[in-house]
């Protein structure tokens, strides 16, 4: 273990110079678009790395035989999707922060920089550790200063999936996007763990308050949120899930939000096989193709890709698959608004009724709203508006997949597809 002395003399050789500044890139595999060095520890541990979709995982360095991260909690500047951007808190950068990942039975040494303008910590949630290190200000350390450096170092007692965050004024900091994900893969030979996966992605599911016309999140809502997100993007921008036909997928699924979200994969059945932290007996998992993972959970879903198409993976809250969700108002549908509308676009010309005849007759769901707000819908799939947002993102699963480019929307085969019978 790193003495306090030794974190000193680390601080003043100039380890952490520049730590504010963007992280350098990192070398990619052309193939399958994950880092060299994260590729390099899976074939030397025998697992499969992470992908996370829209982010991506912390570099290291070894130092002494220790795994080495280091994260910097700052403001950063975030876009959920092309046409909204807010003023947030995250790590290195981006929210949420990168993924930390390590194998069971690893010593790893976690340097915590604060750039922020009041004090902070990080709790690593699910992972078995020493008091000291738990992450608590007040009740297991003194609170991490601004411009202060911590250290968090312990030994990996157990696989799974795990996340990190503040328990430091957290109900604005995680509010603002103060987040990450934090995976431990299983040791060479632990069987538990089979049979192995081809592709494995990480999401966190988190909500955002930022008021229409606004550019910061408001951390004072509980419940009436306008932004729902899958690694802190919203559907259309949340990337798409690849598998070739035949791979066996993980989605880790971690709620950092809330809410409670029922999540619905189509054309697929999945099966349950792990939850915070530890993976369950083979006895116990179970088929699903909606399940439930409640605040502060972590959940695995695993499945085999024998299916081809573009498929839905979605919240099943109707209201978590919108975007800028308005609440508070009346409902009019079925109530002819044209003159009611005419008449008060004479005092505020940008105003827009709601859908006579549900939201669908509004543009499709994307008209204009005030600056830097979303549409409550804008994605467009092969056949017109796909009408949905927030916490949604497609499933393509090809025969022919090239890595982990995305191959575009699915061409069903003749006879395949729905079609239409008449015309009323």
């Amino acid at each position: 273990m790193m003495t306090r002395r030794g974190l000193i003399q680390l601080l003043g050789a100039g380890a952490l110079a520049g730590a504010a500044a963007p992280a350098p890139a990192q070398e990619l595999d052309p193939v399958t678009g994950l880092s060299l060095q994260a590729l390099a520890e899976g074939r030397r541990h025998g697992y499969t790395p992470v992908r996370t979709p829209n982010g991506r995982s912390l570099p290291f360095t070894m130092e002494d035989g220790v795994k080495q991260f280091h994260l910097v909690a700052e403001e950063v500047e975030h876009e959920f999707a092309p046409g909204c951007r807010a003023r947030c808190w995250g790590y290195n950068g981006v929210t949420p922060g990168p993924t930390i990942e390590a194998a069971e039975g690893e010593r790893v040494r976690i340097l915590v920089s604060n750039r922020l303008p009041e004090p902070t910590s990080v709790h690593w949630h699910g992972i078995l550790l020493p008091n000291g290190m738990d992450g608590v200000s007040g009740l297991t350390q003194p609170a991490i200063q601004p411009g202060e450096t911590w250290a968090y170092e312990f030994t990996l007692r157990q696989a799974g999936s795990h996340m990190y965050h503040p328990h430091a004024d957290e109900m604005v900091q995680m509010a603002l996007g103060m987040m990450g994900l934090f995976i431990v893969h299983p040791r060479e030979g632990n069987a538990d763990w089979n049979p192995p996966v081809d592709r494995d992605y990480a999401i966190l599911l988190h909500n955002w308050a930022l008021h229409p016309g606004t550019s910061r999140p408001d951390p004072s809502v509980m419940q009436d949120f306008d932004l729902w997100s899958f690694n802190s993007k919203v559907y259309p921008a949340t990337a798409p899930l690849l598998a070739k036909t035949g791979e066996r997928v993980r989605i880790r699924l971690g709620n950092l939000s809330m809410w409670n979200h029922p999540m619905h994969l189509h054309g697929h059945r999945f099966w349950v096989t792990g939850s915070d932290g530890d993976r369950w007996p083979r006895s116990s998992w179970r088929p699903e193709v909606t399940h439930l993972v409640g605040v502060g959970q972590m959940r695995d879903l695993e499945f085999v890709a024998d299916n081809p198409g573009d498929w839905a993976f979605h919240c099943h809250m109707s209201h978590h698959t919108m975007n800028a969700m308005g609440h508070g108002i009346p409902n009019p549908v079925g109530v002819d608004q044209s003159q009611v509308e005419n008449r008060i676009r004479a005092l505020l010309p940008d105003y827009m009724a709601m859908g006579r005849d549900g939201m669908h007759d509004m543009d499709g769901m994307a008209m204009k709203g005030p600056t830097n707000t979303l549409p409550m819908a804008a994605g467009n799939g092969p056949y017109g508006s796909v009408g949905m947002g927030g916490m949604f993102t497609v499933l393509k699963v090809r025969d022919d997949l090239q890595g982990d480019t995305d191959p575009g929307w699915y061409r069903q085969p003749h006879g395949t597809r729905a079609y239409r019978v008449n015309k009323s």
